[in-house]
């Protein structure tokens, strides 16, 4: 028999009742505790009030006691009103309605007043009777008037002190909202900080000019008197400046850039001054605004004019920072992800006098990275660190840290005790593509067109003379994707060829052209990869000038300087109809031959695919190694003719100089690598040249959605 559980033996055994602390400074604060004293106030004057007050009785009564000589004194009060006092030892009872009242009262209609006042004559009671004019009472009347106005401004006192966060804050709310880091903060130091070197040096000398300014400004330096980092998001922005909060040791105040923003008419400024104000009281001081591009952004970006809040919050803070002495040892340092829509004002010397890129770290920095998070977490033998730097290029700080957490999180689960190879590389994954769906159920079909779909792409990367070596393939429904094939760098590589982004198109398309090749009815599946390629081939065309007939040219507008419709109005087109023909033309023609180079790798390496396919239907996921084996035999595409800019213009004869490190390597031995591709071209001779360093700054994962529109690598 099932037995039940109280709540304690449900929390589990032993388990302490949990303690409730109630916050009574907090319920002072709020106006509605006075409410309700005043209220109880008021019932108690009340019921004071009416302690010996006349007890109601009928008119008829009232009557009855006159003519029996039992009333000691009468009053009329007002037009209606008649109150009797009782004589010594007389009462009046009425069943369970009245019980021994000495003094009774009732009301009455005009109409009997002359027989109430011939009753009294006839039975004069021995005090007599008089009358009492109805007058107000003066705490009634001024209560009346004073209470509306006291209801309309406990309400707004109310509603202020909900909006401000607090009672205690309704007068405060043009104070700074900034928060001094105190001995009680965790505290993070440099040493926290790896992959960033360059911006720790730079902001190590902002620390030594607080700790010793004297030797700066006696070579008639001046210490910046504002820091901008800014960055792609996760790069560390915010965890540098709380290092140099930790290692600067003078007060530190900080907020973010949200906080400048209100409702109010001038909040914003307000805040600005009060900040400036603790800060240069305290100095030396170091003030953090963090996301300044909530109240930094470009003046007249929006459809208002000059007195919109922001810009005057805006226009606060440039005065507050031109505004400081050199001696005043106050320096700000501020963080944002969109340095592009700062206003020209607030980046200029004199303000944000040095601006330091944080950008995403090189594998050495990713390698560093990794070793700070790994720091408190039991790795089993044989992880290497550096090795999982390779496979995560592209990667930020706050990703790494993500993965490793992944794996100790999956560790934890499946009960083990140290992080593993497995674990990590199903945390990347996670991180890349999103968590495994194991139950989700596909049909055959469905998963032998996927295996297709995700083996044309790597087949073609594979054959292909520029892209970076395939190191996993898998068709297990990750994330949004029904499969995803992963392709990474051997490098950190921070620009692109031409021919590589040719090899881009090829394999994007891939996936699309093993559909039509082998089931000669192409799925959903490739709409992201269409819509990568087709992005790819027009800034070729419009950006990089790798057209000929459109030449060195960049058409259009980028999108990152029309983010304001209040400034640019929406987009403009800066070229002709007859151009913009031109365009599609040659990203149809770019798109085209993609199409058909994809087309011939997988006919020409036919039995390489399908082997691919029984591997990936038998395993649902091929590692490095696997691929490796698997396209040993592939045929490669031949070499492209060397492409030209213009006729008008042929490629010099001459290859490029060698370093004395590229003779020393020659010496002992041609690379493959470092050989001429040549190749005929219908208007020109033939020349060589070498092959550029392989660049994709960024894992490139090439997947098939369930609705061809998403993919793990767009973010």
């Amino acid at each position: 028999m099932a037995e039940s559980t109280g709540p304690n033996e449900q929390e589990g055994r032993g388990a302490k009742p949990r303690k409730i602390y109630m916050d009574f400074k907090r319920i002072l604060r709020t106006p509605i505790i006075w409410v309700v004293l005043i209220f109880g106030i008021g019932l108690l004057w009340l019921s004071l009030a009416s302690s010996d007050s006349f007890v109601r009785i009928d008119t008829s009564a009232s009557q009855k006691l006159i003519t029996s000589n039992q009333v000691e004194s009468a009053k009329f009060v007002g037009d209606d009103q008649i109150d009797l006092t009782l004589k010594a030892g007389q009462t009046y009872s009425d069943g369970d309605k009245v019980k021994g009242a000495t003094k009774v009262m009732s009301y009455y209609v005009v109409s009997r007043g002359p027989s109430l006042v011939n009753s009294l004559t006839t039975h004069q009671p021995p005090k007599g009777y008089t009358d009492e004019p109805p007058q107000t009472n003066w705490f009634v009347s001024i209560l009346a008037t004073i209470l509306p106005l006291i209801i309309i401004l406990g309400l707004f006192w109310f509603l202020m002190s909900q909006m401000q966060g607090g009672g205690s804050k309704v007068m405060q709310f043009g104070k700074s909202k900034a928060k001094l880091a105190n001995k009680d903060t965790p505290k993070v130091t440099f040493a926290d900080v790896a992959g960033v070197d360059e911006a720790v040096e730079e902001l190590i000398e902002i620390k030594e000019f607080l700790a010793e300014p004297a030797k700066f400004l006696a070579v008639g330096a001046k210490i910046p008197k504002g820091v901008l980092l800014y960055g792609p998001p996760g790069t560390g922005k915010t965890l540098l400046a709380r290092a140099v909060a930790g290692e600067a040791g003078v007060p530190f105040y900080s907020i973010s850039g949200s906080d400048f923003v209100e409702m109010f008419v001038g909040v914003g400024a307000s805040r600005v001054r009060d900040l400036f104000e603790q800060a240069k009281a305290n100095a030396p001081a170091i003030v953090f605004v963090d996301e300044i591009d909530a109240v930094g952004r470009h003046r007249g970006a929006g459809l208002g004019g000059g007195h919109d809040e922001r810009e005057q919050t805006l226009n606060q803070l440039l005065v507050e920072m031109d505004g400081f002495d050199v001696k005043t040892n106050v320096i700000l340092i501020a963080a944002t992800n969109r340095p592009d829509i700062l206003d020209p004002a607030l980046l200029r010397p004199g303000r944000f006098d040095r601006q330091i890129a944080v950008d995403a770290p090189d594998m050495i920095g990713r390698h560093n990275i990794l070793q700070v998070h790994g720091k408190g977490k039991p790795l089993a033998t044989g992880v290497d660190l550096l090795a999982v730097a390779r496979r995560t290029p592209g990667f930020t700080g706050a990703d790494l840290a993500n993965v490793l957490n992944e794996a100790a999180l999956l560790t934890a689960r499946g009960n083990a005790k140290l992080i593993d190879d497995i674990a990590l590389d199903e945390a990347i994954d996670r991180v890349v593509a999103g968590p495994q769906k194991r139950t989700r159920i596909m049909s055959a079909r469905e998963k032998k067109i996927t295996a297709y779909h995700e083996g044309g792409h790597a087949l073609v990367a594979s054959s292909m003379l520029n892209t970076d070596p395939v190191t996993k393939i898998t068709i297990l429904p990750r994330g949004r994707s029904l499969g995803y094939t992963m392709v990474m760098p051997l490098d950190d590589k921070y620009s692109t060829t031409r021919n590589e982004m040719l090899d881009q198109l090829a394999y994007a398309l891939g996936g699309r052209v093993a559909e039509e090749m082998i089931f000669h009815d192409p799925t959903t599946g490739a709409g992201n990869d269409i819509e990568k390629a087709t992005l790819l081939a027009r800034r070729m065309v419009t950006q990089f000038g790798m057209s000929e007939r459109i030449g060195a040219i960049k058409l259009g507008q980028d999108g990152s300087g029309e983010v304001f419709l209040g400034r640019d109005m929406g987009h403009q087109r800066d070229y002709s109809e007859a151009v913009a023909g031109v365009v599609d033309e040659e990203i149809r023609r770019l798109i085209e031959a993609a199409h058909d180079e994809a087309w011939h790798a997988l006919n020409d390496n036919r039995d390489v695919l399908d082997h691919l396919v029984l591997e990936l239907l038998e395993k649902e996921t091929l590692a490095k190694a696997q691929l490796t084996d698997i396209f040993a035999n592939v045929v490669k595409r031949p070499p492209r003719p060397v492409w030209l800019s213009s006729e008008r213009r042929h490629v010099s004869d001459l290859p490029p100089v060698m370093t004395p490190a590229e003779h020393a390597a020659m010496s002992n031995g041609p690379k493959p690598q470092d050989t001429v591709n040549t190749a005929p071209d219908e208007h020109h001779s033939v020349t060589a040249v070498m092959e550029l360093p392989e660049d994709d700054p960024s894992t490139v994962v090439i997947e098939r959605p369930e609705d061809g529109h998403v993919d793990p690598s767009s973010d």
